[in-house]
Order: C-alpha cells, then sequence, then structure tokens
C-alpha cells in the first residue's frame, strides 16, 4: 500500500526528483525481464518477502549468490503486469528468485537471510505495505527443499514471539517483473522516498547497504 501511494504520488507530480523512473520509462524498461540463468551445479529457490526491491537488493549482495530477479508467483492471471499485481486480485506474490551456489552457500542460510529480512508473523502485509501480493512465502522446487523451509521455519519460530504465518508451496510459474523493478533499489536509492526509507533501514540493519 505505502509502495502504491508513493508511485502514483509520482505520477500525480511528474517533476518530483524521486519519481523520475517512473514518469521516463522507455518501452524495453516495461518489458518483462529475462529469465535467470541457473549455472551447472546451482540450485533455485523463490522467496516472498513482502516489497521485492527489498529482498533483491539484498540478496544480490550475498556471497554465494549468483542471482535475484524480482517476479510474481502464486496466482491465477497468466503473464501478470506490476499493475495486476497491485490490485491485489491476481493472487501472486511478488517474489524474488534466488539462484544460489549451494557449495558456497546452501539453502539453509539462504532461509535464514529471508528471516531476517521481514517479520514472517505478519500476514498479507509488511509494514504499510498491505495485500496478499505482501505475503511471505517460500516456493520450493523439490522435497529436499521442502524439507529443509519446513525444518528452517520451526526452527526460525524460537525467535518470534508471534506464530510465523509464512507459507511453504510447491514452486508454480515464475513470472519475471518488468525491468525497471530489476536493480531497483541501487538504481534509485538517491531519488525514490521509499528505497530511502523503507528498503535502506533493512539493508543498514542487515549491513548490506552498500
Amino acid at each position: 500500500m505505502m509502495k502504491k501511494l508513493l508511485l502514483a504520488l509520482c505520477l500525480a507530480i511528474p517533476n518530483l526528483a524521486s519519481c523520475q523512473t517512473e514518469t521516463k520509462m522507455d518501452e524495453n524498461a516495461k518489458k518483462p525481464a529475462a529469465m535467470p540463468e541457473v549455472p551447472e551445479g546451482h540450485e533455485v529457490v523463490t522467496l516472498g518477502a513482502g516489497c521485492f526491491w527489498c529482498a533483491e537488493a539484498a540478496y544480490d549482495q550475498i556471497e554465494g549468490v549468483h542471482a535475484a530477479v524480482s517476479g510474481y508467483m502464486g496466482g491465477e492471471t497468466k503473464d501478470p503486469t506490476y499493475e495486476d499485481i497491485t490490485t491485489g486480485t491476481t493472487g501472486h506474490a511478488e517474489v524474488v528468485r534466488v539462484v544460489f551456489d549451494p557449495k558456497k552457500i546452501p539453502l539453509e542460510r539462504v532461509l535464514a537471510w529471508f528471516w531476517d529480512l521481514h517479520d514472517p508473523t505478519q500476514l498479507n502485509r509488511q509494514g504499510n505495505d498491505i495485500g496478499t501480493q505482501y505475503r511471505s512465502a517460500i516456493f520450493y522446487e523439490n522435497d529436499e527443499q521442502k524439507k529443509v523451509a519446513e525444518a528452517s521455519k520451526k526452527a526460525a519460530q524460537e525467535n518470534f514471539d508471534n506464530p510465523i504465518v509464512t507459507e511453504i508451496t510447491k514452486a508454480p510459474v515464475f513470472y519475471p517483473a518488468e525491468n525497471y523493478h530489476q536493480g531497483y533499489y541501487f538504481a534509485n536509492k538517491s531519488k525514490n522516498g521509499y528505497c530511502k526509507y523503507v528498503v535502506e533501514p533493512k539493508l543498514k540493519k542487515l549491513k548490506l547497504d552498500h
């Protein structure tokens, strides 16, 4: 909700400094990004931790992560756009598809970052971002990942007073988000209010604000 309101403000005030990315997009920026490459020996897990700008910015900086691509997963609409997602009616979550080298960072560690990155006890929201598109979710690729995810969730519960509501689901189709969402934080952190007041504090907490 907060992110949606900020983007709406950008459109209403075209010369607002924090909105230049939104108001000056070329057609390529609006196209879906390419599917992430998965090198031999690497694994994939897809994570919903609220706004994908936050999660992508974090995982992009973690050693052992080959790629982190923002996108949509878990809904019914085929080829959804960001505008579709923001309505909260498609069933999709904002997610980050994480391609990682398990020899450098095992799935257990990938998920440890996930629990630190957001509040998994908030149902269908993260802070002022409200809606099913911001739900906490782990989309696994196989039975082994499912076992690891369930064990990780159980262990993480010890760090939270309220019940964790993160869904653990077999990964359906992943739709890459538009190009302008990829690397959004680093391209806009000095211009966009959401990046400054929402994303940046999370990265500083994780000591990943570079």
